[in-house]
């Protein structure tokens, strides 16, 4: 049985129940209005689904919505605004009942969502519009826990992210790949920046930390104690992006963080992505991928993870289809991959 095979079947059983509840997990064709929910034309106002404030998701989608509306007289919507939401999961739900017409979601867990796999009981009708940044992520302990490698953190408690935040799809795979599941371990969940101070007084063992090519979390921890970044088994890492199309193989290098002396082989555990519901108006989409990708430089402004939208990443497959509208205007632009099949 492959990784991911033998990760769904654990994965059904980890959340199953928690989806089951979670609305717009249930089934239903969703209702709702404007540009994402099948009209034609494009919506009078642009919701942008991000996630809680003070995460990425929510400045990059506050900046995203800017840029959304240095485009509105061409696009023909009066505002766009960044909502703060429950992140991936919810945004999927949003979308689906038209109470946002853009979402931002991690790629990871947006693969099981289409495909109404894993914890999911249904397929999401949802399509990209663009691939924005990746999240560089990783497991760090402190020096002298005896933590070595991934399979060292079994009977320890270890910070696995937010709780409610879909971690677990990306988490999942990756710790199941290194012979762990989240049964060996006491699994507690927190932000980044509670986790680092649960690192610091030892009432964890260690923790997931990630984000763009350097991390204000780990930055933070390294710069207060003596940090680790446990590695992963190269067999392993090859594997994990042979076998999910939102991963990828990336290398940290030396002294990107205080006291990494040597380049560390991480991963790419899932980009954040724009998504729009399936039947959204194809010249809307059109018009908010122009938009948001004429407005880039002004992102990366903003945040530095807006550094990432570039006409080599914002049309990388992820798993999950793109829209017509968006690979048209791919297309115009001359940077949709001869390669890559319309709506993948």
């Amino acid at each position: 049985m492959s990784t991911r095979s033998r990760f769904l079947c654990a994965l059904a059983i980890l959340v199953g129940i928690a989806l089951a509840g979670f609305p717009g997990c249930k089934g239903g064709s969703g209702g709702g209005n404007g540009g994402g929910g099948g009209e034609s034309g494009s919506p009078e106002f642009v919701s942008l689904g991000t996630a809680q404030i003070g995460g990425a998701f929510y400045s990059v989608g506050a900046a995203i919505s800017d840029a959304l509306n240095q485009g509105k007289e061409a696009g023909g919507w009066r505002k766009a605004t960044a909502e703060a939401t429950g992140g991936s999961l919810e945004n999927y739900r949003l979308l689906e009942s038209g109470d946002i017409q853009i979402g931002m979601a991690n790629s990871s867990i947006s693969f099981f969502a289409v495909r109404g796999e894993g914890g999911f009981t249904k397929k999401y009708e949802v399509q990209s519009i663009m691939t924005i940044f990746p999240l560089i992520g990783m497991f760090v302990t402190k020096e002298g826990t005896g933590i070595e490698t991934l399979a060292d953190i079994k009977g320890k408690r270890i910070v696995v992210g937010p709780e409610g935040a879909g971690f677990e799809y990306f988490l999942g795979p990756v710790l199941e790949a290194h012979g762990v599941t989240y049964d060996d371990f006491e699994p507690v969940y927190a932000g980044f920046s509670t986790s680092v101070g649960y690192l610091q007084d030892d009432s964890v063992a260690a923790t997931f930390l990630g984000g763009g090519k350097v991390s204000p979390a780990i930055t933070s921890a390294a710069s207060t104690m003596d940090i680790l970044l446990i590695p992963y088994g190269e067999t392993q890492r090859q594997k994990l992006v042979a076998d999910f199309p939102s991963f990828s193989a990336v290398t940290v290098a030396a002294e990107t963080y205080k006291g990494q002396a040597t380049d560390f082989a991480g991963l790419n555990v899932g980009s954040a992505h724009l998504l729009v519901r399936s039947d959204a108006d194809e010249d809307f989409v059109y018009n908010a991928t122009k938009a948001i990708f004429e407005n880039r430089k002004k992102i990366a402004v903003t945040h530095a993870a807006g550094k990432a939208i570039t006409e080599k990443n914002v049309v990388r497959n992820v798993g999950t289809d793109f829209h017509a509208g968006a690979i048209r205007y791919y297309k115009e632009l001359g940077i949709w991959p001869d390669d890559q099949a319309d709506g993948s």
